[in-house]
């Protein structure tokens, strides 16, 4: 059902950016709110602006947050832009300097410095991201006015679309006193005692994320792969190009090349070809007895072992590594690669006890070079 897998690989589907495609979708909408409602328990959101599908994870994760944003000022100016629109009518201009009296009166903690050069970036980034959404658009002028001075002025124009951004919640949040509350329900009536709160869970968990590991979350998820992970298996495999491999209680639903659903790994980039190499290197500790995966398929072992084997797959493979991979040095390349391992949840690391515990999603994937290159790489070095 290509029309889902392009709704659970993208935020939403814009009219306005792609007519044909929103068409396409719309024509296709009993089917995917049968599945969103009865598989994932994720509402779908059609209207003559967009279609979206609500994705809400089962588990919340540090890698869902946006990519290009790197501070909570960051958060904050967006969450405030999301205020500021709201009272806007579609396709109403306003001015950048409407927009930064706006956010200076309302930032919680007091005002905002706009003389200072990286808040006017914080920003940037912001009003960018939002473009890139098409919740707004540049109608004259540039951001970098702005960046090089506080005074610099653009025309921006809203859409109308970012009332759709925030999903929708039971509760007024105001109610809320601790991030967990966030995740209680999402407005769809569940019947827990019948297991269809689990089956959700499940499915959004093999969707939304990099897989299902039986160590985290609800411990009735494992026993629903026990049961019904043949079903499992043969509907995800009917929706989609993949293979739902299913092993001690740990799920992963491995793409085929034909399929396209959120960000995959490998993909293409020299960071994930560097993550490959290091699977590879884990295989063979496993395959030599070195290292030895314990009942649920997790591997635990010094964090200076698990860094030592950075550096040998540094020194025997960093030949063939993207430039900007074989210009850091041993200590930026661990953190790199750990911060890229951590992220696709191939790894947890335990600083305060020093252990480094890899986890078996890095089982599943393996890389090397073609073996006339490795010869080449042998013999620079």
């Amino acid at each position: 059902m290509k029309e889902l897998e392009i709704l659970l690989e993208r935020r939403w589907v814009l009219r306005a950016e792609d007519r044909q495609l929103y068409y396409r979708i719309r024509d296709a909408i009993g089917d995917i709110r049968t599945f969103a409602a009865e598989k994932l328990g994720a509402q779908v959101i059609e209207n003559a602006q967009l279609v979206k599908l609500e994705k809400i994870p089962a588990i919340p994760e540090a890698s869902m947050g946006i990519g290009c944003f790197s501070t909570k000022e960051e958060y904050a100016f967006l969450c405030i832009l999301l205020m500021f629109l709201e009272d806007k009518d579609v396709e109403e201009p306003f001015i950048l300097s409407q927009f930064t009296d706006y956010v200076a009166a309302n930032m919680p903690g007091g005002g905002v410095d706009w003389t200072l050069y990286r808040t006017r970036l914080q920003l940037v980034h912001v009003l960018r991201y939002a473009a890139a959404q098409g919740m707004l658009r540049v109608r004259d002028g540039s951001e970098e006015s702005f960046m090089a001075d506080e005074s610099g002025q653009v025309l921006y124009e809203n859409t109308g679309v970012s009332r759709y951004f925030m999903r929708t919640f039971p509760r007024d949040i105001s109610e809320y006193s601790k991030p967990a509350d966030f995740n209680q329900g999402d407005g769809l009536a569940i019947d827990e005692e019948r297991g269809i709160a689990r089956r959700h869970r499940v499915y959004k968990r093999l969707l939304f994320s990099v897989g299902l590991l039986q160590n985290e979350g609800a411990p009735e998820d494992a026993d629903y792969l026990k049961y019904y992970g043949h079903r499992l298996a043969e509907d995800l495999e009917k929706s989609f190009d993949g293979k739902l491999h299913i092993h001690r209680g740990n799920a992963f639903f491995m793409q085929g090349e034909d399929c396209h659903i959120g960000k995959t790994l490998p993909d293409g980039t020299g960071i994930s070809d560097a993550l490959l190499l290091v699977c590879a290197k884990i295989r063979e500790q496993v395959q030599g007895a070195v290292w030895t995966p314990g009942k649920d398929d997790c591997i635990q072992v010094a964090l200076v072992e698990f860094e030592r084997l950075l550096r040998e797959v540094r020194r025997e493979q960093g030949a063939g590594m993207l430039q900007t991979l074989r210009k850091l040095t041993d200590g930026e390349f661990i953190v790199r690669i750990e911060t890229e391992m951590t992220h696709w949840k191939l790894l947890v690391l335990d600083r305060e006890n020093q252990t480094a515990t890899i986890l078996p999603a890095a089982g599943k994937m393996t890389g090397r070079y073609p073996s006339d290159y490795q010869g080449r790489i042998n013999d620079e070095q």
